[in-house]
């Protein structure tokens, strides 16, 4: 019962990362031409939002007990609200190879965080499996295209960091949060808290949008980032983080460039070649070696039981 748990908490947090990895290259063909990036960001967290709140009305509904409102307060705002916000507005500047590479130091971020403020161990096979998982998501973006960290782009990127940081801070903050209640009651609380952040800043572009403007081909775009890149996404890792530990589910973000890679090459715009193979086999490494502490400890304690 505890593995098939864990196996489906791995597969939420591969889903989630497949939205995660698609979304890079989606949401920038739809900024600015067609949406400015804090009416976007507001868009996303409204509908997340409703979504959650739905979905509410038909489970239990559990009560957040008072000492938790700081850390729902920190989730919302580092995970939804700034994470998203920034994402957007950094994306808006720089170019997504340039993004994907930033987003590798998350699972380092989320190491030492996690550390420092839940107790998580870094241990040698930690660090090694990062050091392995990192490698195959580097070689797959240097083989993707140029890589332009140029002036023009530091604004993007330095916006694209901090979302990095933030979302690490994120997993670390929603963990506990994620072992005491639903996962759909802390994203409703998540997701409420960030739109109360967010509501000021993206309402006028909204408002100033030119909706017919917007060709069906880009509202396809926009719906699969509200839905799958953001409402589906976060409920998926959600699930995956109530079982694993915030590292494992952060060194999935190395899987990004090997998925965005993969729907290159189903499209027809990338070919399947030897740095790409083992790329993904390095990948899938790193995490069987930073989730493998995890999975063992559960197993003795079950056992031990």
């Amino acid at each position: 019962m505890l593995k098939d748990k864990i196996v489906k908490a791995h597969l939420s947090i591969i889903g989630a990362n497949l939205f995660f990895g698609v979304n890079y290259a989606i949401a920038k063909g739809i900024m600015p031409n067609f949406l400015k990036p804090n009416g976007f960001t507001l868009m996303r967290i409204i509908t997340a939002f409703a979504l959650f709140y739905f979905i509410s009305l038909f489970t239990k509904w559990e009560k957040i007990q008072r000492k938790d409102y700081p850390r729902f307060i920190a989730a919302g705002f580092l995970g939804v609200a700034f994470n998203q916000f920034i994402f957007l507005n950094g994306l808006n500047f720089t170019s997504p190879i340039d993004s994907a590479i930033i987003v590798t130091i998350n699972p380092i971020l989320v190491m030492i965080i996690a550390s420092m403020a839940i107790g998580e161990r870094i241990t040698f096979m930690k660090i090694f499996g990062m050091v392995v998982g990192a490698s195959g998501a580097l070689l797959i973006i240097l083989n993707r295209g140029v890589i332009s960290f140029s002036s023009e782009h530091l604004l993007g990127n330095l916006m694209i960091f901090m979302s990095t940081f933030a979302y690490a801070g994120y997993l670390v903050v929603a963990k506990p949060l994620m072992q005491r209640y639903d996962p759909l009651t802390v994203m409703r609380g998540a997701f409420f808290v960030g739109l109360m952040f967010i509501a000021p800043l993206g309402f006028r572009d909204l408002i100033n949008t030119s909706w017919s403007a917007i060709p069906a081909s880009i509202w396809g775009s926009i719906f699969f980032v509200l839905l799958g890149a953001t409402f589906i996404a976060y409920m998926l890792m959600s699930w995956g983080l109530k079982q694993v530990k915030a590292t494992t589910v952060s060194i999935y973000n190395y899987t990004q460039p090997v998925i965005a890679s993969i729907v290159a090459v189903i499209i027809g715009q990338d070919v399947i070649d030897t740095p790409k193979i083992i790329a993904t086999v390095m990948v899938f490494l790193g995490v069987y070696f930073v989730s493998r502490p995890s999975i063992n400890a559960k197993f003795l304690k079950m056992n031990r039981n």
